[in-house]
């Protein structure tokens, strides 16, 4: 795991942010707001203590595409419990053929890839802004990671955000994966990366 600061003014709450397989804090950066913002991603290894939270008093926990399997392995293996939890663009079960994305196309996704195939992924992702830079061996790992590390253990949200638009983990397998939390969803317009700009922080976590 990588942890970055993307804002800290040293509050008393902050929003820890789970982000998506190698597209880095872009998808974040559009939005707005006051709060500390301490963004994750690189799920190779899920067994970082995070101790930069212990000087926070509120926890808000935002999980986003593979970020939302990747936080609930985490919660269960650290004990970590924010006090709001929002999952947006993911699911408990990110290699799965039915409630995820078929672990075929993450694995043929991981072994062909490229500058350009990682260039399409953000398109199909609609990212916005151009491809990040990328480790290809190091986001290889990560994909492969999540195929071995299977779905996460069952975790509720408080609010599960599920675009309508989605190419990279199709909406009817979100909506299949959160039946039980059903009552938790809400659908936005929109790609895999539903963010706008001119929108807030405050707009996905109340």
């Amino acid at each position: 795991m990588k942890a970055r600061w993307l804002h800290r003014r040293g509050h008393g709450a902050m929003i820890l942010v789970f982000g998506g397989w190698a597209l880095g804090p872009a998808p974040f950066l559009r939005l707005s707001g006051g709060q500390d913002v301490l963004f994750v991603d690189d799920y190779r290894q899920l067994d970082d203590p995070l101790t930069e939270l212990r000087a926070f008093d509120h926890i808000t926990l935002v999980a986003f595409s593979f970020g939302v399997a990747a936080a609930a392995h985490w919660m269960s293996m650290t004990g970590t419990r924010p006090a709001r939890s929002v999952a947006i663009s993911g699911t408990l079960f990110p290699a799965d053929p039915e409630r995820g994305i078929a672990p075929d196309i993450i694995r043929a996704t991981a072994e062909g890839l490229s500058a350009a195939s990682f260039a399409k992924f953000c398109l199909r992702a609609g990212l916005g802004s151009p491809a990040p830079d990328l480790d290809i061996e190091s986001a290889r790992t990560e994909l492969l990671s999540v195929l071995d590390r299977g779905p996460a253990p069952e975790t509720a949200f408080d609010r599960i955000w599920i675009p309508q638009k989605d190419r990279i983990i199709p909406t009817a397998a979100q909506e299949l994966a959160w039946t039980r939390q059903r009552e938790a969803v809400c659908h936005i317009p929109g790609p895999h990366v539903p963010f706008r700009v001119g929108q807030s922080w405050a707009e996905w976590i109340e």
